[in-house]
């Protein structure tokens, strides 16, 4: 636990995590809705639909990385959640500029299987740029989430390495689902 803090116990615990997780889950829910809205468009674009999982996979991921990092950096004391805090600078421009680097990848890989396999519904070029400005767009609001939750926690003297991961990924989740359809709207 953070310092200052109640001593670990499983009641602990569970009076933290119970209400986060029934939060979380009602979040997922939303997710899961949400993306059974847009069945059709994913039909008609096979290559999309492969994005789905990945696009989630990977925002939550970047996020779960980052919270990781920011998590061990305030155990440490050297995290000040400072707008001038180099090593907060550093670690969110990394993990965006990580995701320049993977999600054009992963575009080329699912338009690629979508097209050994059937049709593809969209050209290379667009999947890739789709891909690429899905994976940028979700890793900027990975960082604010990662960031604001870490503060949160940090402010309510919970424990970042229990609370944040599990929140960046499930709402990256939802993030990554919204942004992925934002962005083939806008592009396609």
């Amino acid at each position: 636990m953070v310092e200052g803090s109640a001593e670990w116990s499983v009641s602990g615990i569970v009076r933290t995590m119970l209400p986060l997780l029934c939060v979380l889950t009602a979040i997922e829910l939303v997710s899961g809705l949400v993306l059974e809205s847009f069945e059709a468009t994913l039909l008609a674009a096979p290559s999309l639909l492969l994005l789905v999982p990945v696009t989630i996979g990977m925002g939550g991921n970047l996020g779960s990385v980052l919270a990781a990092r920011l998590s061990t950096a305030f155990h440490l004391g050297l995290l000040s959640f400072s707008p001038t805090d180099d090593r907060l600078a550093g670690n969110a421009v990394a993990t965006i500029g990580l995701s320049l680097t993977v999600f054009p990848l992963v575009g080329a890989g699912a338009w690629g299987l979508t097209a050994v396999v059937g049709e593809t519904g969209l050209t290379l070029a667009t999947v890739v740029l789709i891909a690429l400005l899905s994976g940028l767009v979700l890793s900027v609001l990975a960082v604010v989430v990662t960031v604001v939750t870490t503060y949160a926690a940090y402010r309510y003297r919970l424990d970042p390495d229990d609370v944040v991961v599990p929140v960046v990924t499930n709402v990256c989740d939802v993030l990554g689902v919204l942004v992925l359809f934002g962005v083939y709207r806008v592009v396609a």
